[in-house]
């Protein structure tokens, strides 16, 4: 599968503090790819390095086949963590003038601006300048000037900071519509909902060192499935369940079940029907991506807290 974006080894120092860590990344034309770490885990300097705005130490990037971004700085969209706009100018005269600079013609320019407005329900608000609009309208106006050019690759840096549900909601089908339209869309969070409902592929990020790579089935197997159950037997005979890998009594008849790598938690339920268990409950918790993340950056983001 053809890639949009490329990271091979690369690594970013201030002084002696290393904030990127022979990281390695490679993003699939057309998909959306979450980077996902907490506060410090090396996001923003990445973005940077990508977009050129910093220089990496060591390693390579590949930027839509380029080896730098500036070199096709029309053909990419980025919305910065910390954002703002000319505030005396107005909605659809910001958008529009981010266009421009991009390479929009100036009427065309105006055009898409009107039109992105209306799509994603600020058209009310199109002539209105940015200081009088919500921090919420505000910021939906900076995502719509990132993509106004219709770039073929977008890096967003924590898009729904700050964000109420209602508009994280929008924020989601802007990612979802520009997707469909072929666009490849990487976008950085600490928030691992967003990631389970929009991310093709993921990486993980802690101390600035990748962690994890993968899908989101892939970063769900890290941690295993657990089963809670309860029989009518007081001491049924449980461990020769297939695919259990620890069994923790939990009182009289309840226990828990930690399944190996790759169990399935059907094969055990088919067991214990074949041993004839009397079953008056089992539950299957297959875990989520917060607790994977978790358990992965737990360590490094408690370091970094110390320093």
């Amino acid at each position: 599968m053809p890639t949009a974006l490329e990271l091979r080894n690369v690594s970013k120092s201030f002084g002696t503090f290393h904030a990127v860590q022979g990281l390695s990344l490679s993003v699939p034309v057309g998909s959306v790819y979450g980077f996902l770490g907490p506060n410090g885990a090396g996001k923003t300097t990445s973005l940077r390095m990508i977009l050129g705005m910093l220089l990496p130490d060591t390693g390579e990037l590949s930027v839509l086949g380029s080896p730098s971004a500036m070199a096709v700085r029309n053909r990419v969209g980025y919305l910065p963590e910390e954002k703002g706009l000319y505030r005396k100018m107005t909605a659809a005269a910001a958008i529009a003038y981010f266009a421009t600079l991009k390479g929009v013609a100036y009427g065309e320019a105006h055009i898409r601006a009107r039109k992105l407005l209306d799509r994603y329900g600020l058209g009310a608000f199109a002539d209105k300048k940015i200081e009088t609009l919500s921090k919420g309208m505000g910021q939906k106006v900076q995502v719509l000037s990132a993509i106004a050019h219709d770039p073929e690759l977008v890096l967003f840096d924590e898009p729904f900071s700050g964000l109420d549900p209602v508009n994280q909601e929008v924020l989601e089908e802007i990612l979802i519509d520009l997707k469909a339209r072929g666009c490849t869309i990487l976008f950085s969070t600490h928030v691992m909902a967003h990631a389970e409902r929009l991310c093709d592929r993921l990486l993980i990020l802690g101390g600035g060192r990748g962690l994890f790579e993968g899908t989101v089935s892939e970063a769900r197997s890290v941690l295993p499935v657990r089963i809670s159950l309860e029989t009518v037997e007081p001491t049924p005979l449980l461990e020769a369940l297939p695919g259990v890998r620890h069994l923790e009594a939990r009182g009289e008849g309840r226990w828990q079940l930690e399944l190996e790598p790759g169990a399935s938690a059907s094969a055990v339920l088919e067991a214990c029907f074949e041993r004839s268990l009397r079953l008056r409950r089992f539950d299957v918790r297959e875990p989520d991506l917060h607790e994977v993340f978790v358990h992965l950056v737990g360590p490094s983001a408690r370091e970094a807290s110390l320093r």
